[in-house]
C-alpha cells in the first residue's frame, strides 16, 4: 500500500505543478479542479484493495490481482477519472488498477459492457485501415465533451498494434497511438493498449493507459491482466445457449471500431490526460505539491478494503 501511495502522490503532484504552471491566468475554476483531484485520489487510496488478492468482477467473473497491482473499486474510481478528465460510463465502468512501484506510470481501466454474446465470425477479416477511420470518428464525438469541460482534446495518430484476436482464449488486443491536440509531434505520445476478454453476456475491456516511451514495457501488465481475468461458471464464453441467451447487435469488428467506438466513447483516449501530467515527474515538486506528498507519504491503512466492485 505505501508505494502505491507514493506513486499516485507523485502523478497528483504532478498534474498540480502542471496546473500550478499557469495559475495566475486560468481561471477560478482551476483550483477547484485541483481541490477535486486531491481528493479523489485520496478517496482512491483509502477505498481501494492491495494485491495479490482475488477480487470479485460484479456477477461475471473474479481478477487474481497481482502484487504490486492496487484495485479501485466503482465509485472513487469513477470519482477519480472524472476528475482527470474522462467521459466515463457509469453503467459499463468496473473499477481501476494502478501500479504500486516507484516508477509505474501506467492505469487500466476495466469495464463490462453486457449487450450480449459476441459473435467472432468476422475476426478474420480485419481492415486496420478501416477500422483506425472509425476510431478517429469516435474520439472527434467525444472530443465536443472534452472540449466544453475545458479539457484538451485528442488526435488518433495510427496504431501501436494492430487487431489481434486468439479464438482458443476468447480474447482481443489492439492498441493505438495518440496525442492532445496541437501538441509537438516529437513529444512522448499516449498510447491505450486495448484487452477484451468475451463472455457469455458481453465482454471484459481491460485498457491500458500508457505512454509511447513506456509501452514496450507496460503491456506486460495488459496481458498478464488479461490472462489473469476469468469468468465464473455459467458466465464463460463457451457457456452460451443459442436457445436462450441473448446474441449482441454488433460483432467482433465493433470492438475495435464502429458500433463500440461511438457507442461507448473510447474511454481509455479520454484518459490520456494522465499520461500528460505524468510525463512531468522528473521536473519535481514545487509549492502546493509538497502538502499533499506529506498526504500520501502518511502512514497506511491496517484493514483492507473489499474488492467487489
Amino acid at each position: 500500500m505505501q508505494r502505491l501511495i507514493v506513486a499516485a502522490g507523485a502523478m497528483v503532484l504532478a498534474a498540480l505543478v502542471a496546473l500550478s504552471a499557469f495559475a495566475q491566468s486560468a481561471p477560478p475554476s482551476e483550483a477547484a479542479r485541483k481541490a477535486e483531484l486531491k481528493a479523489a485520489w485520496q478517496a482512491a487510496s483509502q477505498a481501494g484493495t492491495d494485491g495479490p488478492s482475488d477480487i470479485t468482477l460484479i456477477d461475471q467473473g473474479s481478477l487474481k490481482l497481482p502484487a504490486d497491482h492496487f484495485f479501485v473499486p466503482k465509485s472513487e474510481g469513477l470519482r477519480l477519472l472524472r476528475a482527470l478528465g474522462n467521459v466515463v460510463d457509469d453503467a459499463t465502468f468496473v473499477g481501476l488498477v494502478l501500479g504500486k512501484r516507484q516508477n509505474d506510470q501506467w492505469m487500466v481501466v476495466i469495464r463490462h459492457i453486457k449487450e450480449g454474446y459476441i459473435k467472432e465470425d468476422d475476426a478474420k477479416n480485419w481492415n486496420a485501415d478501416d477500422l483506425l477511420k472509425n476510431i478517429s470518428a469516435g474520439v472527434e464525438h467525444a472530443n465536443q465533451d472534452r472540449a466544453a469541460r475545458g479539457f484538451p482534446e485528442m488526435q488518433v495518430i495510427g496504431w501501436i498494434e494492430p487487431p489481434t484476436y486468439d479464438a482458443n482464449a476468447h480474447r482481443l488486443v489492439w492498441s493505438l497511438l495518440g496525442k492532445d491536440k496541437g501538441e509537438a509531434d516529437d513529444a512522448p505520445k499516449n498510447v491505450n493498449y486495448n484487452t477484451y476478454a468475451l463472455g457469455r453476456d458481453g465482454y471484459f475491456s481491460l485498457n491500458l493507459l500508457s505512454g509511447s516511451d513506456r509501452i514496450a514495457n507496460d503491456k506486460a501488465v495488459a496481458h498478464e491482466l488479461l490472462s489473469d481475468l476469468s469468468y465464473n461458471p455459467g458466465k464463460r464464453y463457451e457457456d452460451f445457449s443459442a436457445s436462450t441467451d441473448r446474441i449482441a447487435e454488433y460483432g467482433l469488428l465493433a470492438l475495435v471500431g464502429g458500433v463500440a467506438a461511438k457507442k461507448l466513447g473510447l474511454l481509455a483516449l479520454a484518459g490520456a490526460f494522465v499520461l500528460k501530467f505524468a510525463k512531468l515527474i522528473i521536473f519535481g515538486v514545487v509549492g502546493a505539491g509538497a502538502a499533499i506528498m506529506n498526504f500520501f507519504r502518511r502512514k497506511p491503512r491496517s484493514d483492507n478494503a473489499g474488492g467487489a466492485a
